[in-house]
């Protein structure tokens, strides 16, 4: 008699997670994944994130995209190591990915690797990369309903970044009720305002920093 045995491959995928958390335990790095929408403003919040953390920290960038390096390449003009992933077409970055991106970053030189994952609302916030933190970002161009109508992202949200508040007088985004929704789902998240024309938010810059153990 033949069995045929089906494995759930999310078991697979959580056990790869699991080992990149403890490559980068033992190398004392923390890992942060950006989630968010395309367009939503993920690469302009780490070319602005970035110069401000540098006198603290040493950064490095995994860029997630479909195709192209455009992102990788904005973020390499601010000086940190950088590798770009493309997932010929997949939603989402998986963690076989992010192992060979990390294998082609100079560990030794890094305390903090941001990954911006694909654009997309849906399935980022599905797939364990091996991150320590998870960061949502949401533009008032998007909507406020964002979080309710996509409420996995947020409600696994370590932090929500609300960007592009310079245009908030030209939509009609709600941003009380917005963050009530976020509150339905995700009571202890803090959430940070962010504009690409204002001063950058210093308490952002200490959240990402208290979760951040630099090598001696």
């Amino acid at each position: 008699m033949n069995i045929e045995v089906l494995r759930d491959i999310q078991e697979s995928i959580n056990a790869d997670a699991n080992d990149i958390r403890a490559l980068l335990d033992q190398r004392v790095i923390r890992m942060f994944n950006l989630m968010g929408g395309d367009g939503c403003g993920k690469t302009r919040l780490l070319e602005r994130l970035i110069p401000k953390l540098a006198c603290d920290i040493r950064c490095a960038v995994l860029e997630g995209d479909i195709t192209t390096t455009l992102d990788a390449e904005r973020i390499a003009c601010v000086d940190v190591p950088v590798v770009q992933l493309q997932t010929g077409g997949c939603c989402h970055l998986e963690p076989s990915l992010i192992r060979s991106g990390l294998d082609r970053l100079p560990l030794d030189d890094v305390d903090v690797v941001f990954v911006e994952n694909v654009g997309n609302l849906v399935c980022p916030a599905e797939f364990d990369i091996g991150e320590h933190a998870r960061i949502a970002v949401l533009s008032v161009t998007e909507g406020h309903d964002k979080p309710a109508k996509y409420p996995l992202l947020f409600s696994r949200a370590d932090a929500v970044v609300i960007s592009k508040m310079d245009l908030l007088d030209h939509t009609n985004f709600d941003l009380d009720q917005c963050t009530r929704y976020i509150r339905t789902v995700n009571r202890d998240a803090p959430i940070f305002e962010d504009s690409a024309v204002w001063n950058f938010d210093p308490d952002f810059i200490d959240w990402v920093l208290s979760h951040v153990k630099v090598k001696t």
